[in-house]
C-alpha cells in the first residue's frame, strides 16, 4: 500500500470498493462519475438528477461510503441536480490524504469543486461529519450557501463521552480484537436504535476492520465564525443519537445560527430507520420548496 492511505491492506481497499459499486448499482440511479483535481488532491464526484435542476451538494457521513449516504436522500434526485463528492481522506475513490476539519481547508475544497461546475452558490445537505464540513464552509465562505440542511450534525455539540465510550468505543475495540459479530451487532444497534439493515452492518464492519478511521471530529463551530452566515438552515436530529443528541444540539444551534428556520427532532439514533427517513425527506422537501 502507498504511504498516503487510509486502508490497512490492499485486500480491504478492494472489499470497500466492491461494497461501493454494489451499493451504487442498487440505488438504480444513473450517475456521472467525474474526477476533479483540487489543491487537496483528486476528488471523485457522483453527479445525477435533471440538468436543469437547481444544484444540491450532498456530503457523506464520516468513515462511511458515499452511496450509503445518498440512499437516505433518494426523493431529491427527481427534481434537483445532485453533486456528491467522496470526501478526501474517507472511504471511496478520492485521494486518501486527510484534510483538516478544524480550519478553512474543507471550505476551499468545496469552493474548488463548485468552480469546476461553474456553480457560484448552492443548497447543501450533510449528515454527521458531512454537516460539519458544511459548517466550515458557512464559517469561511458563507456566500456559497443558498440554504442548508444539517442532519444529526457534527460541528455543533458532542454528546456524552461516557456514553460514547460505553456504547461505541468499547464494542468497537472488542470487535477489532476478536472479529466477533456480536460486538459489531451491539455497536451498530447502539448507533441506530436497532434499525440498521444487515447490508449497512456488514459495510460498517468491514470499514472498522480494514480502514484507519478518521478519529477527529469537525471543529465545534463558534458563534463568531457564523457572524456573516445568514442562509436559511434546517436541522434534523435524533433524541437517541449517541454522538450528537438533539437535546444537546438545540440550544447551541439556536444561539449561533441566525437564520435557523426549524430544528426538528425525531426519536432515532445516529442512523435513521426507514420510517424516520421518510419523515426527514418530507421535511427537507418542504424546506427546499419554500427557501430554495
Amino acid at each position: 500500500m502507498k504511504k498516503n492511505t487510509i486502508y490497512k491492506k490492499e485486500k480491504g481497499k478492494k472489499i470497500i470498493e466492491q461494497h461501493y459499486e454494489k451499493y451504487l448499482l442498487d440505488l438504480s440511479i444513473d450517475f456521472e462519475r467525474i474526477y476533479i483535481y483540487t489543491t487537496f488532491g483528486k476528488t471523485h464526484m457522483l453527479v445525477s438528477g435533471p440538468l436543469e435542476g437547481k444544484p444540491i451538494f450532498i456530503f457523506q457521513g464520516g468513515n462511511c461510503i458515499n452511496p450509503m449516504t445518498l440512499s437516505w436522500f433518494l426523493p431529491l434526485f427527481s427534481k434537483y441536480r445532485i453533486y456528491s463528492p467522496d470526501t478526501i481522506g474517507h472511504p471511496g475513490y478520492s485521494d486518501q490524504t486527510r484534510v483538516s476539519a478544524k480550519d478553512s481547508s474543507f471550505a476551499q475544497w468545496i469552493s474548488e469543486l463548485m468552480n469546476h461546475f461553474n456553480i457560484e452558490s448552492s443548497a447543501f445537505i450533510g449528515p454527521s461529519y458531512g454537516a460539519g464540513i458544511i459548517l466550515r464552509l458557512a464559517s469561511f465562505m458563507p456566500q456559497k450557501i443558498d440554504c442548508t440542511v444539517l442532519v444529526s450534525p457534527a460541528g455543533l455539540q458532542l454528546g456524552s463521552k461516557q456514553e460514547m465510550i460505553k456504547k461505541v468505543l468499547l464494542p468497537l475495540f472488542l470487535y477489532k480484537i476478536s472479529s466477533n459479530n456480536k460486538y459489531l451487532h451491539k455497536l451498530t444497534n447502539n448507533m441506530s436504535e436497532n434499525n440498521m439493515n444487515e447490508l449497512d452492518k456488514q459495510i460498517i464492519g468491514d470499514i472498522f476492520k480494514y480502514i484507519k478511521l478518521e478519529q477527529e471530529m469537525p471543529k465545534l463551530t463558534e458563534k463568531k465564525e457564523l457572524v456573516n452566515f445568514n442562509a436559511p438552515t434546517l436541522i434534523l436530529a435524533g433524541t437517541k443519537d449517541i454522538f450528537f443528541p438533539a437535546n444537546s444540539l438545540r440550544s447551541v444551534s439556536e444561539e449561533i445560527i441566525s437564520n435557523l428556520i426549524s430544528f426538528q427532532s425525531f426519536e432515532m439514533g445516529h442512523f435513521p430507520s426507514n420510517r424516520n427517513l421518510e419523515k426527514i425527506n418530507e421535511k427537507i422537501i418542504e424546506f427546499l420548496n419554500i427557501y430554495y
